[in-house]
């Protein structure tokens, strides 16, 4: 069986900026799901190459500058996720940038396909433990968009055996 590394990314102290970990919070709430690890990945750091590189799939929740309305979720996979974040509309306040993160994985020949980057736009990054109320409804759209990424994922996986 593949594994699936489901990565929520950011800062729970800074408002919107943390709505890839409480995504992965519910995901995780919800129960286990053979093969996908749920990871609260918080500000990045290069430790995260490790489990990235070792997983056979990956996806990505986090804050993302989609210039769009707050709350509102765009996926991107593969090739788009990889232009996306290297194009700079991928703001970070992270300690390390995704772009970074995925290049040195991507340098040690591992970097996991298909890949997923679940984007969310956020409306405030301050202090604050709390999402803004379009963010907060944001989170039950990009749980959804997990879920049905790792169904078709499993669904190819089958369709090939």
């Amino acid at each position: 069986m593949k594994s699936t590394l489901v990565l929520g990314l950011g800062n729970t102290l800074l408002g919107d900026e943390g709505v890839g970990v409480h995504v992965v919070e519910r995901l995780a709430a919800e129960g286990d799901r053979p093969g996908v690890i749920w990871m609260d990945g918080g500000t990045l750091s290069f430790t995260l190459a490790g489990p990235i590189a070792e997983a056979d799939r990956l996806i990505v929740i986090d804050a993302a500058n989609l210039q769009e309305q707050s709350g509102a979720v765009r996926q991107f996979v593969n090739g788009e996720m990889d232009h996306f974040i290297g194009t700079g509309k991928m703001s970070s306040v992270h300690e390390v940038s995704l772009l970074d993160l995925l290049s040195i994985t991507a340098l040690s020949e591992k970097l996991p396909s298909p890949r997923a980057l679940i984007g969310i736009q956020p409306e405030q990054v301050d202090w604050s433990e709390q999402l803004t109320p379009a963010v907060e409804s944001a989170v039950d759209e990009a749980v959804i968009a997990v879920k049905q990424l790792l169904e078709a994922w499993e669904d190819e996986q089958s369709g090939s055996d």
